[in-house]
């Protein structure tokens, strides 16, 4: 089950040019650091046909850092899928820390659910099972949920990824920090449009759209990183 879990991570999350470089990053600096629980997660996850949408465990390894600098206590995750990177991120917050968790899919959250249980961080995860748009219109109509996160993971539809940024740029406290996942859409942004695969070309035009917004918004300070299938972290500065 490990072999297929490398495999997913090499064919369908990695953007540097070889497979064998790759594998190195995560043979020596990620596998051998991966928490246990995550290795479990991951494993469980490796079988699920839709397996290529959980987080990278390279992409996994990089949040976790950005939340112990962050000091990370109350964040927001928007798609969840078997809920690696929210077990990732329970596992890098405080013991009293919370984690709003949106997605509409339940029944794939409780598949990582067991694994989740298992490492005693249940209690600081709050799953909403709803479309995120309305329920983050739900909490941004709350005065005291203004400015009160200090994290976000955005890993959902690609329609809606300027939606969620605009809420989050309410929910999210100045000096917080909100990361958007596949904005490198498997390297295709870069690529002629009639080069891309057809099932990818309404996400490449999406994308390509959304960091072009991101790029001229003033409201925060941007990376744009090639980890994974490619990952933007904004800083909100005002």
């Amino acid at each position: 089950m490990e072999e297929k879990a490398k495999v997913y991570a090499i064919s369908e999350k990695g953007l540097l040019q070889t497979k064998e470089l790759y594998q190195y990053i995560l043979d020596t600096s990620v596998f051998s650091r991966e928490l246990q629980p995550l290795k479990e997660l991951r494993e469980v996850c490796a079988i699920h046909p839709r397996a290529w949408m959980s987080t990278a465990p390279d992409a996994g390894q990089f949040m976790a850092i950005l939340l112990q600098l962050l000091n990370a206590k109350r964040t927001i995750e928007i798609g969840v899928f078997t809920g690696y990177s929210l077990l990732l991120t329970a596992l890098n917050i405080p013991e009293d820390g919370k984690i709003v968790a949106i997605d509409v899919d339940r029944a794939a959250y409780e598949i990582g659910l067991p694994v989740i249980k298992k490492a005693g961080v249940e209690h600081k995860i709050d799953f909403i099972e709803s479309e995120a748009l309305q329920a983050l219109d739900e909490i941004v109509q709350n005065p005291d949920a203004e400015g009160s996160f200090d994290f976000a993971f955005v890993d959902a539809d690609k329609v809606n990824f300027w939606n969620y940024h605009e809420r989050l740029m309410k929910l999210v406290k100045v000096g917080g920090v909100a990361i958007y996942d596949n904005t490198l859409w498997r390297g295709t942004v870069a690529m002629p449009e009639d080069a891309v695969r057809q099932k990818l070309k309404e996400g490449r035009k999406l994308t390509i759209e959304f960091n072009n917004l991101l790029a001229k918004d003033a409201r925060v300070q941007i990376c744009h990183a090639s980890i994974g299938d490619g990952m933007t972290i904004c800083r909100r500065i005002s």
